[in-house]
This record gives structure tokens, C-alpha cells and sequence, in this order.
């Protein structure tokens, strides 16, 4: 069940804060705020979406603090009473949205804290997605480096062999000796480096921020969408929850996220089409030749747009900030920092507090 892939990952004891009650907008506050969301991102020219567990709740998974989340009804004791397997669930409104969205060139990127592969399974592509916290559905060659699709959930969590070996695909041999872990990552790793990095440029060159279902605890993924308010960018928190961020947000939608989408896409002209499996990668026969790697290319076009484009932000801000790539650096150096501040036995609340704010430009 998908509730029950954290058990096989190490404890964690800063789960933040659990079960708040959540909070409903009236009908016209919703209608009124999702106009004003459309007119902003037809008025931008990079929106970035930042998804948390919220998003999948419609497809039967769990979150992790609402009132019904994973880790708040186990501090009572309980389980979650809806708990859909990953290979069952399908990609909601929401999901389906976005990829529409994204094609129609509303938005540029998704960076998602979810496991659960439905951003994938929408067929949402892979240069247009980074999965800070790994994908049930991807096998990565321990030699290569190179991440392949599954048919179905890993058996592993936490980086583990999964018993499979390097495939390869129809336009490149499987290296020799290569086994496969699972892509899942647990407390202590590091967040994948392209994967972050993307999110991170993608974040500071956004002229709109939205986050959708996340309450923007978990860092360093929680402070990405703040990357762009030091250039006068906007940032937009859709959750049910208050989040550790409203006070910085320029609106606050609270309704599910659901509603907000397909408003939003309707403001906007855009149909969001119903999943297939034709679109899932997972159901593709064979699944074999199926890659999943961010290319280094990719990773190194933008790298270039973004030093570019801060030096001149920050001329326009008259800022006298460190250069692009020392900035990028810092931030991943404070969040590995906290990491370590706080897998420690007992925590150091203190330094977490202290580093935290700082990776809150």
C-alpha cells in the first residue's frame, strides 16, 4: 500500500507540525483569487509549480500532515482507512492538468517532492519535471547512473539493490557489472544533483511561483519557491493547511487543488484531458528501453541562462549579491548542513533554526 513505503525507510523525528485544521475559502473568495491566478500567469514568462503530497490525496494516497496524514494518525496510534497501492492509483485532475498546462506553454517546470510517479504517468515529460525526493517507478544504475522506467513499484525503498541489472535501451548497451537501486531516497541522502539544481534555477528564474498541496516543511525543497521573491517575482501557496511561508505569499487559495486547476485551465482556454494508459510510460510493452536520466546538456543550456539572467536581476535590483553559481552552492551547502544538523540523536534544534533561516533568503 502506498502509505507503507516509509516504513522501510529510516525514523525521522522532525516531522513538523501535524493534523492543523484545514481552512475553506468561500466560493466567491476561490472564483475571484483563481481569476487573479490565471491573470498572472498569462501576464509571466517562466511559472514554476511546486507539488506536494496534497496533490495525490484525490488518487487515494495519503498525505503526510493533514488531518488524516500518514505520520499524523500515527502519532495516535492509527493507520490511514483510504491507502490505494501505487501501481493502482492514477493521476488526478490535478496531474492531467499540469501536463496540459505545460504543453500549452503556461508553465515551464514542476519541481515535485512526490514518490509516487503520477506526475510521470501523466506523461508530463522529463524536461519539464524534477523529482527532488525520487520516483517509485525508476531503477538507477549504481555504474552508469543511468535511471530507468519500471512496469511496476520498486520492491526497495532508500537507494537498495532491487536485484535488477543495467538494461540499457534500444539506442545504448547496458553497461557490464551495473546493478540497480531504487530511486527512493531516505533522510540522510542527498537530494539528486540535476535534479536539484534545475529546481533551484528554475525557482529563481520563476516570475510566478505556485506551490500546490505542500506545506513547505520539508527543506531545502520547502524554501525553492521563495528563490525568486529577492527578484521580485510572485509566489502563490495553494493548500488546505496554513504553510510555514503565507506570510511571504502574494495569495493564498484555500480549496483543493483540484478545483483550482481545472478553474484555472478553464480561465485559460485549456482542456485537461482524461489519463490513458497510452500516455503512462509504466504501461509501455516493453518498459525495458525506457530511460529516465536528465541530461547533462540540459542541466548546462540552463546553467547558462540562469548566470546570465541573475547578473542582470541583480543589476536591476541593484543588488551586490555572490555570483550565480556561488549563490547555487551556498544553498545546497546550507541544506546539507541542516540535514546533518538534524539526523543527529537528540537534533540541535538551535543550528537547525539558525540554518534554516538562512537558506530563507
Amino acid at each position: 500500500m502506498s502509505c507503507n513505503y516509509a516504513e522501510g525507510l529510516s525514523d525521522y523525528k522532525h516531522k513538523g507540525i501535524l493534523g492543523v485544521p484545514e481552512v475553506f475559502d468561500d466560493e466567491e473568495a476561490i472564483n475571484e483569487k483563481c481569476d487573479q491566478l490565471a491573470k498572472w500567469i498569462l501576464g509571466s514568462k517562466h511559472v514554476v509549480v511546486h507539488t506536494g503530497a496534497g496533490i495525490s490525496t484525490s488518487a487515494g494516497i495519503p498525505d503526510f500532515r493533514g488531518p488524516n496524514g500518514v505520520w499524523t494518525l500515527e502519532k495516535r496510534g492509527e493507520k490511514p482507512t483510504v491507502n490505494v497501492a501505487f501501481d493502482e492509483a492514477i493521476p488526478t485532475a490535478t496531474h492531467m492538468g499540469l501536463k496540459a498546462l505545460v504543453e500549452a506553454g503556461h508553465i515551464k517546470y514542476v519541481v515535485s517532492q512526490n514518490i509516487d510517479g503520477l506526475h510521470m504517468r501523466s506523461g508530463l515529460q522529463r524536461k519539464n519535471l524534477a523529482e527532488l525526493h525520487g520516483n517509485m517507478f525508476i531503477e538507477q544504475c549504481l555504474k552508469c547512473r543511468r535511471q530507468y522506467v519500471r512496469a511496476t513499484p520498486a520492491p526497495t525503498v532508500g537507494k537498495k539493490l532491487t536485484g535488477d541489472v543495467c538494461r540499457g535501451t534500444k539506442n545504448s548497451r547496458a553497461c557490464r557489472g551495473g546493478n540497480l537501486i531504487d530511486n527512493i531516497l531516505d533522510w540522510e541522502h542527498d537530494l539528486p544533483e540535476s535534479d536539484l539544481d534545475l529546481s533551484f534555477m528554475h525557482s529563481t528564474l520563476a516570475d510566478l511561483n505556485i506551490c500546490l498541496g505542500t506545506t513547505l516543511q520539508i527543506v531545502p525543497s520547502g524554501n525553492l519557491p521563495l528563490r525568486n521573491k529577492r527578484y521580485g517575482g510572485r509566489l502563490v501557496i495553494c493548500n488546505l493547511q496554513p504553510t510555514k511561508h503565507d506570510k511571504k505569499a502574494d495569495l493564498i487559495i484555500s480549496t483543493y487543488v483540484d478545483t483550482i486547476i481545472q478553474k484555472v485551465a478553464k480561465k485559460l482556454g485549456v482542456e485537461i484531458p482524461a489519463y490513458t494508459p497510452d500516455m503512462d510510460p509504466t504501461k509501455e510493452k516493453p518498459t525495458t528501453s525506457l530511460e529516465w536520466t536528465i541530461p547533462t546538456d540540459e542541466v548546462k543550456a540552463l546553467d547558462k541562462i540562469y548566470a546570465k539572467t541573475v547578473k542582470e536581476l541583480a543589476k536591476t535590483k541593484k543588488k551586490t549579491a555572490s555570483s550565480a553559481r556561488d549563490e547555487k552552492e551556498e544553498f545546497k551547502f546550507k541544506a546539507k548542513k541542516l540535514k546533518k544538523d538534524t539526523s543527529g540523536e537528540g537534533g540541535r534544534e538551535g543550528e537547525m533554526i539558525k540554518v534554516e533561516n538562512e537558506l530563507n533568503y
